[in-house]
C-alpha cells in the first residue's frame, strides 16, 4: 500500500481509539478495553511502516524536523500502551498523546521535506539516537502527567471536586506515576547523554553545544527534583513546576536548532 494511504490510516486509527478512550474515561472504566487494545496496535504498525519508510534509506537515516517528531511520537505511544498493559493506569494519556500522534504523521508525510540527512551511523551513534529518543518519549509521557496532576491539585485545593477530578485516578496514585516516568526518563537520559560523550565527535562543537548545554540542565533539573522528593518531601506543584522546567528545556535541546534552521531559514 502507499505511504500516504498507511498515514492516512494510522491518523485515522488514532483518533477513533481517542474517541473510544474518551467514551471508557467518561464510563469510569478502571482498565482498557480489547477493542481499544487492537485500535492501539493496528495504528502503531501504520505509525511504524510511515516512520521507518519516511527516515530509513539506503545511505543513513534523515532526520528532518517532522520525521524525527512523529518517531519520537511512535516511542511515546509504544511505552505508554506497554505501561498501560503492564496495570499502570496511564490510558488517560492517550487523550492527549493520540490526536498529537495523528498530526505528526500526516505532517511527516504531507508537509514540506527538509531532506535532512545524517549520514551513515555507527552502532554507537545509533544507540546514543535510540536512548535520546526514549528519553524523551517518556518524559514527554512524564509532563503530560504532571499537567493532568497540575490541573487535579488546583481543582482539589479550590474544592471543585468535579469535572476532570472526578474522571481520574487518585492525586496520590497520579503522582507515582509522575515519579515512575521520571525515574525511568532520568536513568534513559544518562544513558543517552553518557553515549553522546562516548561516540559523538565533540559534543561542543558550534552546531551541537547548545544541544548539549540545554539536555545537561534538563538532566539537572530532573534530578535535582527527585532528589528533592525523597529528601525533602517535594510534590505536587513543586513537582509540576520542575517536570515542566525540565521538560521545556529538553524540547529546546531537540528541537529549537531543527525549528530555526530547518523551518525557518530553510
Amino acid at each position: 500500500m502507499p505511504i500516504p494511504f498507511i498515514a492516512t490510516l494510522a491518523a485515522l486509527l488514532y483518533l477513533v481509539a481517542t474517541g473510544l478512550q474518551l467514551l471508557n474515561m467518561l464510563q469510569r472504566r478502571k482498565h482498557i478495553s480489547r477493542p481499544l487494545i487492537a485500535l492501539c496496535v493496528a495504528a502503531l504498525a501504520c505509525h511504524a511502516i510511515v516512520a521507518w519508510d519516511s527516515i530509513a534509506s539506503g545511505t543513513g537515516l534523515h532526520l528532518g524536523f517532522y520525521k524525527i517528531s512523529a518517531l519520537i511520537f511512535l516511542a511515546t505511544n509504544i511505552l505508554c500502551l506497554a505501561s498501560i498493559l503492564l496495570r499502570r493506569p496511564l490510558q488517560n494519556l492517550l487523550l492527549i498523546i493520540f490526536p498529537l500522534s495523528a498530526l505528526a504523521v500526516l505532517v511527516s508525510t504531507f508537509g514540506p521535506q527538509t531532506h535532512i540527512q545524517g549520514g551513515s551511523q555507527s552502532p554507537g551513534l545509533l544507540a546514543h539516537i535510540g536512548s535520546s529518543v526514549l528519553a524523551y518519549a517518556v518524559l514527554c509521557l512524564a509532563a503530560i502527567q504532571a499537567a493532568l496532576v497540575a490541573i487535579q491539585d488546583y481543582q482539589l485545593r479550590h474544592r471543585h471536586p468535579g469535572g476532570i477530578v472526578r474522571l481520574l485516578p487518585p492525586l496520590q496514585l497520579m503522582e507515582t506515576m509522575l515519579f515512575e516516568l521520571l525515574w525511568a526518563g532520568v536513568i534513559l537520559l544518562t544513558l543517552a547523554i553518557a553515549s553522546g560523550f562516548i561516540f559523538v565527535d565533540d559534543l561542543f562543537a558550534q552546531h551541537l553545544v547548545h544541544k548539549t548545554a540545554l539536555t545537561i540542565v534538563a538532566w539537572i533539573t530532573f534530578t535535582t527534583l527527585l532528589w528533592g522528593h525523597y529528601q525533602l518531601g517535594w510534590r505536587s506543584q513543586t513537582a509540576v513546576r520542575f517536570t515542566l522546567a525540565g521538560f521545556l528545556a529538553l524540547m529546546l535541546a531537540f528541537f529549537g536548532s531543527k525549528l530555526v534552521l530547518e523551518l525557518i531559514l530553510n
